[in-house]
């Protein structure tokens, strides 16, 4: 069959920047679109397209005429919902390719999705049941026992069955297809850590169940790791990069295979910087485990520090403390190892709040502070106690950058002094 995958276009709106004219905080995604690659990698036996529009803004017309699609998959991230939604529309008027939809929001709120011009969700972790949804297309059978599928049924609930998600839904020995993004391998970057950079996975899923994350519902709550022989086969496969970050949520959710991955790589040569996501809690338990991959090449880690009070960590079911977050720091500095560190403005931040937040980065300089304004994503737990005090529901403003519930301080003076603070963490004149 021939099979044409979409990565939506940057989609998310900024309410400062829209409303205030305040242009600093604007979300703009330019890495490859890992999951369609790993998806293409077990399609093997049917052609394949990926388009990115994040890379190709214009590209889907063409693509759509040149390869006439029998299976159209769309992901999603929440901001980029009512893309995707759009997307599928337009192709439902041009084509009578099957429209498939996955991804984040597909994963946290299906029902969102449920919708006329959209034929079936693939919800979690995709590799192994989207390619049993196309085989079973192509055979013409009924798709409802798959596991993990959805058939939308506008105007009534969905009905389908979980998937209880295992290694095997890795496939682990099919790599991801780097060829079909290859001619936009120039613009994949991340600006801050050393620009040009390939995405690698080595695990899913996430070993905590933080209230503000989507993450879990991606595996059931499961953390699944694939093979080191398969990381670095995968690190292999995109050549003389000058970094690799690896895409999980938790690379060192399981010390002892992260033990083992660092020294595959160490045995197997590879040369390259390599940008790796880490609680502060695993640095501090195990700091050799650190040691050994700035010998790997680990050179910044980022770290979800979330926020400088050991109440708000509290109320995100974090289970980790301040004063761990700054043992962490000392760690890595010690080691060499860059810090990007995350963490997480409440729309009830005042000025102080804002300020003491401020001096922590400067205090313990944070080599690439990123702070997110707290959002409240549908599917999350976050989202179904808060639900009542959110104020805007248009999911393109679901980028973390944007407040969708009340502000303590008068909105324009929240988003200014924000975009005060961004400018200052990320060196934006």
């Amino acid at each position: 069959m021939k099979v044409l995958l979409i990565n939506p276009p940057n989609s998310g709106r900024s309410i400062p920047e829209e409303k205030y004219g305040i242009e600093t905080i604007k979300q703009i995604f330019r890495g490859e679109p890992l999951a369609l690659e790993v998806l293409a990698g077990n399609l093997d036996g049917h052609d394949l397209l990926i388009t990115d529009l994040k890379a190709d803004p214009d590209g889907l017309d063409q693509d759509l005429e040149n390869m006439r699609p029998d299976i159209v998959g769309i992901t999603a991230m929440t901001c980029e919902a009512d893309a995707a939604i759009g997307i599928a529309e337009e192709i439902k008027k041009v084509s009578g390719a099957k429209v498939v939809i996955g991804g984040p929001h597909a994963s946290c709120d299906p029902e969102y999705f449920n919708r006329a011009s959209i034929d079936h969700l693939v919800i979690g972790l995709g590799k192994r049941s989207f390619r049993e949804l196309i085989d079973t297309i192509e055979r013409k059978d009924p798709t409802d026992t798959i596991p993990g599928v959805a058939r939308t049924t506008p105007g009534k609930p969905l009905q389908y069955r979980k998937r209880s998600y295992g290694m095997a839904d890795l496939v682990d020995q099919k790599p991801p297809r780097y060829d079909l993004t290859a001619a936009h391998r120039d613009k994949y970057v991340m600006s801050g850590v050393g620009g040009k950079m390939g995405f690698v996975a080595s695990a899913f899923g996430c070993t905590h169940r933080c209230t503000f994350c989507c993450v879990p519902n991606i595996t059931g709550g499961k953390y699944l790791n694939h093979s080191a022989d398969a990381v670095v086969r995968d690190m292999r496969l995109l050549g003389d990069l000058p970094m690799i970050r690896l895409a999980d949520a938790n690379t060192f959710g399981d010390l002892e295979q992260a033990k083992i991955l660092g020294q595959r790589i160490i045995d197997a040569g590879i040369k390259i910087h390599i940008l790796a996501d880490m609680r502060a809690d695993a640095v501090v338990r195990a700091p050799q485990v650190f040691e050994l991959w700035k010998r790997a090449g680990l050179v910044a880690g980022v770290i979800g520090f979330e926020e400088i009070s050991d109440q708000r960590l509290d109320s995100f079911e974090k289970r980790n403390s301040a004063a761990q977050n700054i043992e962490a720091i000392r760690i890595l500095k010690d080691l060499g190892i860059r810090i990007i560190g995350d963490f997480i403005v409440s729309p009830t931040y005042t000025h102080a709040d804002f300020d003491r937040l401020d001096a922590f980065v400067n205090h313990h300089a944070i080599d690439l502070p990123v702070p997110s304004v707290l959002t409240p994503v549908p599917g999350t737990p976050l989202y179904e106690r808060m639900k009542d005090q959110i104020t805007v529901h248009d999911l393109s403003c679901y980028t973390y950058l944007n407040a969708v519930t009340p502000t303590r301080l008068p909105e324009k003076e929240f988003y200014r002094t924000y975009a005060d603070l961004l400018r200052r963490f990320l060196k934006i004149n």
